[in-house]
């Protein structure tokens, strides 16, 4: 589990690097299908998976709102502030908490700590996807989105610690 979130948080920051190649009005624009925007896309994928695992833990959810991160700088900033919460708490959680049932504040069901990591990757896997889409629109070449032949060592979670 482990792996998949530090090959989402790599691909992450290799789409916000190639974002860089884009004017703030192309990161803006609305287009088809997906979330808003691709700003708003990498915003919502950090909120989202904030969410989830401040819920796991019983925390408020907090709420961010887009106007406060509407830079490239803002919002890749805003995902290495919370990847550093997430990544400590999972690694010192991991193995403990597998099927433990959360509830969460915005829904009556409860799940397993499992199926909320399981949804996180899933759900950022699934977006990552509607910016490749977006980047052939723009007859850009995408972030590859390949987990073979990736190596893990930016020390996101270092599991020998």
């Amino acid at each position: 589990m482990i792996k998949f979130f530090e090959y989402n948080w790599q691909v992450r920051d290799e789409w916000f690097e190639w974002c860089n190649q884009l004017t703030i009005k192309e990161l803006l624009k609305e287009r088809r299908g997906g979330v808003r925007n691709i700003l708003y896309t990498l915003f919502h994928i950090i909120d989202v998976e904030y969410s989830w695992i401040r819920g796991i833990q019983g925390k408020e959810d907090i709420v961010f709102q887009f106007a406060d991160y509407n830079t490239l700088e803002k919002v890749k900033s805003l995902s290495d502030k919370t990847r550093k919460e997430i990544a400590e708490f999972i690694k010192a959680n991991l193995g403990d908490l597998k099927e433990q049932l959360v509830s969460v504040s915005w829904d009556e069901d409860k799940y397993t700590f499992d199926d909320i990591l399981h949804h996180i990757i899933a759900h950022e896997i699934h977006h990552i996807g509607q910016l490749s889409v977006w980047a052939r629109e723009l007859e850009l070449s995408p972030v590859p989105a390949n987990f073979i032949g990736r190596e893990f060592t930016r020390g996101f979670i270092n599991e020998n610690e």
